[in-house]
């Protein structure tokens, strides 16, 4: 009954009617169009149980052009050196080494999922002691671990370094971070780790950018295509960030989630402006508003310049030569301006930031002076 009453009226508002599951055959929530990007539920969110895996080991990178550590800073590069040419059957016993050509690394990787026994991964290596550079290196067999302790990868092999570190006796040029490099493949997989993906009858989609509306629009749009395909709905949104999917029988895995991911939505994000103090780097989203301000930013600049004079004494005097100091101080503060800034849309906000004639220092205390005064409605980020 309840479905004939909410078909006649879908119709005669013109509505196309959707249903969900239930005892009452409720409506499906259907979201306004906020004019973000579309985009495929692949690029925009992940299966919990499909996520990296995090390898740290410890190695030496050899075969170093005198640029490796000093073994008297580093007195663990040399403890491992007599360590690893024990292993070889090598007595080193006694003996004191000068060797420059070896340094000791961390290295790290990312294990993807569902990767097997035999695969091959990159690494990333870094130097761990006082080494100038990594160019020209290779890793010796390093065993990676997990968290658990367990090694589950083998690095080894030759280390790419994009920077370079050139020095003389009196100037010293460095390109990059030639103390960092990475081993690419240079990661045998040894131990897989378990995945569950083959028989799960629930998958569990995490959004990589929490959002309620983006959230319900993949709900919807993946409910509206198994439909079509199976008869019924089958997800369900939990949160800001999580949609329940509950697998149709006679289907794998593997293959249904290859039907989903490929499905497109809108997407939508909450207002935020991100500050780097840093380097100066501001990025402000596309639904940043500010209500109707008026704004005077002005710099006070103080200048001191110290100028000291060399005083000689009289000839045949008995006086001495003194320094007498100097100081001179400038303080410069131009006109500032009183300014209307409203952003309605993203570019008359950046037209009215672009008019204030300011850098991007200035932009940042404008921005949070604003928020303070709540007149951003948007989060203010600083980094």
């Amino acid at each position: 009954m309840i479905r004939a009453l909410t078909l006649i009226l879908a119709l005669v508002l013109g509505l196309q009617p959707t249903f969900a599951d239930g005892p009452e055959g409720r409506l499906l929530s259907s979201l306004p169009g906020a004019g973000g990007p579309i985009s495929r539920i692949k690029d925009i969110a992940r299966i919990q149980s499909s996520r990296d895996n995090q390898l740290v080991g410890y190695g030496l990178v050899i075969g170093l052009q005198g640029s490796g550590d000093s073994l008297r800073n580093a007195p663990f590069t040399e403890q491992s050196m007599r360590a690893m040419l024990e292993n070889l059957g090598i007595a080193s016993e006694g003996e004191r080494m000068r060797a420059k050509n070896v340094a000791a690394v961390i290295v790290t990787a990312n294990m993807p999922p569902f990767v097997q026994s035999g695969a091959r991964i990159d690494v990333s290596v870094s130097s761990l002691g006082d080494a100038t550079s990594l160019a020209g290196g290779t890793l010796v067999m390093t065993p990676l671990k997990a968290a658990d302790g367990e090694i589950y990868a083998v690095a080894q092999g030759s280390v790419f370094v994009a920077g370079f570190d050139a020095q003389g006796q009196a100037e010293r040029v460095t390109q990059g971070i030639p103390t960092s490099g990475t081993v690419p493949n240079g990661a045998i997989v040894e131990r897989q780790v378990k995945a569950t993906l083959g028989d799960q009858a629930v998958l569990t989609l995490q959004l990589l950018n929490a959002d309620y509306s983006t959230a319900v629009r993949v709900t919807d749009a993946i409910n509206e295509y198994s439909r079509a395909r199976f008869g019924r709905p089958v997800a369900s949104e939990q949160d800001a960030r999580t949609v329940v999917i509950r697998r149709p029988p006679n289907i794998s895995t593997a293959r249904f989630y290859a039907e989903l991911e490929n499905l497109v939505v809108e997407t939508d994000a909450p207002a935020r402006v991100v500050v780097d103090e840093r380097t100066g780097t501001i990025v402000i989203g596309q639904d940043v508003r500010i209500s109707r301000v008026a704004i005077s930013h002005g710099t006070l600049t103080v200048r001191i310049t110290e100028t000291p004079t060399i005083v000689q004494p009289e000839p045949f005097s008995r006086g001495v030569t003194a320094v007498e100091p100097n100081t001179n101080i400038e303080v410069d503060q131009p006109n500032a301006k009183v300014a209307i800034l409203d952003g309605p849309d993203l570019q008359t906000l950046v037209s009215g930031l672009n008019r204030l004639g300011v850098k991007p220092s200035g932009i940042i205390a404008i921005l949070q002076g604003i928020k303070s005064a709540g007149a951003l409605q948007a989060d203010l980020v600083l980094q």
